[in-house]
């Protein structure tokens, strides 16, 4: 191993923090070496966010052309090895480019190999030409997460479970699909296969799909799978798994409705996840570890070890791209001058169809804090364009202030839901009026404009500052 090698900035992990902060800080002058264990452009480009939203756009190419008759349209077959070359020709081509961005970017070393503190201002990268010793006053940590293997009696017997990476390797559509888990990852991956062709049994510990949203929320999804041809069992308890010949295995759990048993070739597991601390070398940074092995930060990003921060994922924040690129946009704006950066608001889209976009407070989490509120809802079925376009399902829900008649948040459960509920989102960030929205001109017949209806079921409210107020709500969004 050759001698120590001093930088200003050591990163580790090159995800959706960690590569634009290499960027920003050679750039500005700084000697920057990044390292990354397993592949260049980290969890989104490589497992998540890119490749699965593509899967998923092939599942409703899938889907689309099954009901094509329903549109007058009269053909499917699913050729699963061609989605997965897809895949992974869009995965190559992102990855390629986040380790070209990073090579072409001045003052920045890159490192392929496994990185572990050896002291809190010390890094060791075990690569392929051997051992680095790398020191710097300011290190990032941005090394993500990976699936969580849950506690139940027999599942690590299962000879070939699956999670959210082995899952797209797959290269035949399963007959029979169970997923284990509720939540974002296992609805996209259970609607994906059911799509493809695969029957699809869905098991939730919880008494609701998504467990953040409210119930209303979560049931409209659930009604909208069901429909589908899923199979999804709400608290579902003493789960067990006896593996089977050839591979198979047998899940015996109970529900409110009694003892169930089903079994299938696959089973994915899609209960969470946990982050890659435990081969970080935390003991020898010195770093502080919270309960489930994240590294708690502060509003800048800093752990309790000073010139040490975690960003993205292994902090234990929101598990979103854009959050994790948000805290390159904090750490950048801290180190570099650009001042300090307002107030973040959440937002997240689930990619199931209906798609699920939420912004800001649910009505839960408003009345949990005590807040005075009004609750606007409306129906996607009372939406002209959902109509024309046969895709009803789901709602649209908002949150408001009584007083201020300022928008709390919003889940915009429908077509496009991600994109409505970011022009909600733009509208909390000008901090207008719920009014200003019910009352805009919105181009017809989008999703978009379906915001006049949803305001004006809150019935004959003023603007603020003005005394004008709009017809009563429509039955269907189909202003002309």
């Amino acid at each position: 191993m050759r001698g120590s090698e001093a930088y200003d900035a050591l990163i580790l992990g090159s995800g959706q923090a960690g590569t634009p902060l290499a960027g920003a800080l050679g750039r500005a002058g700084w000697r920057v070496a990044i390292a990354e264990r397993v592949h260049w452009g980290g969890t989104c480009v490589n497992e998540g966010c890119s490749p699965t939203k593509l899967m998923i756009a092939c599942a409703e190419g899938a889907h689309r052309a099954r009901h094509a008759p329903e549109f007058g349209v009269s053909t499917v077959t699913v050729d699963l090895s061609e989605v997965r070359r897809l895949k992974r020709e869009l995965v190559t081509s992102f990855a390629r480019g986040s380790e070209r961005g990073l090579q072409e970017a001045p003052n920045v070393t890159l490192l392929l190999g496994h990185a572990h503190f050896t002291a809190p201002n010390q890094v060791r990268v075990a690569t392929a030409q051997g051992e680095r010793e790398l020191t710097a006053p300011h290190i990032f940590i941005n090394v993500g997460a990976r699936p969580s293997v849950p506690d139940v009696p027999g599942l690590g017997a299962v000879p070939h479970l699956l999670d959210s990476t082995s899952i797209m390797e797959l290269s035949e559509v399963p007959s029979q699909l169970v997923v284990l888990g509720g939540g974002y990852i296992g609805l996209e991956f259970a609607q994906m296969f059911a799509r493809f062709g695969s029957q699809v049994t869905v098991l939730q510990r919880g008494a609701q799909l998504i467990d953040r949203e409210d119930t209303d929320i979560a049931d409209a999804l659930m009604w909208a799978l069901r429909d589908e041809g899923l199979s999804v069992h709400l608290m579902v308890s003493e789960l067990r798994v006896e593996p089977l010949g050839s591979g198979a295995a047998r899940l015996q759990f109970n529900t409110p409705d009694g003892s169930q048993t089903v079994e299938t070739a696959h089973l994915l597991v899609a209960a969470g996840r946990v982050p890659n601390t435990d081969t970080l070398g935390i003991e020898a940074a010195g770093l502080t570890l919270d309960a489930r092995g994240f590294i708690p930060v502060n509003a800048r990003l800093e752990t309790n070890v000073p010139g040490v921060y975690a960003l993205g994922d292994v902090n234990g924040g929101p598990a979103f791209t854009h959050v994790a690129y948000d805290d390159f946009r904090v750490v950048r704006d801290a180190l570099l001058g650009g001042g300090q950066r307002p107030e973040r608001l959440s937002t997240y889209t689930l990619f199931t169809d209906p798609q699920l976009g939420r912004v800001g407070l649910s009505e839960r989490d408003a009345r949990e804090r005590g807040l005075d509120i009004l609750v606007a809802t409306l129906p996607m079925a009372h939406v002209a364009r959902a109509i024309e376009t046969r895709r009803t399902a789901g709602l649209m829900k908002a949150v408001v202030d009584r007083a201020t008649h300022r928008i709390l948040g919003a889940a915009v459960l429908g077509p496009e839901g991600g994109e409505v509920a970011a022009a909600l989102q733009l509208a909390m960030l000008g901090d207008l009026p719920f009014t200003d929205l019910r009352d805009a001109v919105i181009s017809h017949p989008t999703f978009a404009e379906s915001l006049n209806n949803l305001f004006m079921t809150l019935g004959d409210v003023p603007p603020v500052g003005n005394s004008a107020s709009r017809t009563e709500p429509s039955e269907v969004s189909h202003d002309a």
